[in-house]
């Protein structure tokens, strides 16, 4: 897929989250949230007890102990990923709960080689990050079976919006947008899935599509999400010229979106967007 001013296929896009202790916390909250969106997703794309698993970018193993658990005591789930600093994260919290059906791997999920074929390759937020989406498809899709699934569930960062304006909530929403969009990521690989599985020869897939909607009730959960991801990429956001620190003025940015929606605004998250289908037989 391409992003306007990045020539995708020859720059290595960097994972600008990248993997503190406080941002593989968030990440874990925001897996509080999300796991039920992705769950739906894979169990409608026929993920079922039994199954052996491949979830490619599995970073600190959120969507791995959630797959673990769909798929049971006789089904087997491998996280893949190429940074140690998630991969040691990961196998800390297996080991807190063992889990027999879970292990991991380290390296590129695409260039990996495993003893056998899977039932099912999975993902979550990955192919955004990747320089090439379509040749990350092919390269993962050749560890199915014949007749296995692929699904990956993906955001579309336009779906961010409010009503009645939550200002506060609407400028981050734009910073993170900007910020990924100056740093080669593609922030709307949700919408672009059906076109990246045919590119990569798979058949058009099946899709989803949900978003995260609260206002005074339920809205502070996300809310508190967003501010914690700005946290988290307020470097790049400033080095990427998107805002200054007194622009997001960080002391006070949870509180401000909390107020906005306390004062009447309803704020609805990125889309949330699956896809999946089968290879051949």
């Amino acid at each position: 897929m391409e992003v306007a001013g990045v020539d995708r296929a020859d720059v290595h896009v960097p994972y600008i989250l990248v993997h503190s202790d406080r941002e593989i916390r968030r990440l874990s909250h925001q897996a509080d949230i999300i796991n039920p969106i992705t769950r739906r997703i894979l169990l409608s794309a026929g993920i079922s007890p039994g199954m052996r698993v491949l979830d490619v970018g599995c970073g600190a193993g959120d969507v791995t102990f959630l797959v673990s658990e769909m798929v049971g005591s006789e089904g087997q789930v491998i996280g893949a990923d190429r940074a140690p600093a998630a991969l040691a994260a990961a196998e800390g919290r297996a080991a807190v709960h063992p889990l027999q059906n879970v292990s991991f791997r380290k390296g590129d999920p695409a260039a990996l080689s495993f003893d056998r074929p899977f039932d099912a390759v999975i993902g979550r937020y990955v192919l955004m990050f990747q320089a090439d989406a379509v040749a990350m498809l092919r390269g993962v899709a050749r560890h199915l079976r014949p007749g296995g699934t692929i699904v990956f569930h993906e955001p579309d960062w336009d779906g961010c919006r409010s009503s009645p304006p939550a200002p506060t909530y609407d400028d981050c929403c734009r910073w993170i947008v900007e910020t990924f969009r100056r740093s080669g990521i593609e922030t709307n690989m949700g919408i672009k899935l059906d076109a990246a599985f045919r590119a990569a020869g798979l058949t058009a897939p099946s899709m989803h599509l949900e978003a995260v909607v609260g206002g005074a009730k339920s809205g502070f959960d996300w809310s508190h999400q967003t501010a914690e991801l700005i946290v988290t990429m307020l470097p790049e956001i400033q080095s990427r010229g998107v805002a200054t620190a007194a622009e997001v003025d960080i002391e006070t940015l949870g509180r401000r979106m909390q107020l906005e929606i306390e004062a009447g605004s309803v704020i609805v998250s990125r889309s949330e967007v699956g896809a999946w289908s089968r290879a051949p037989t």
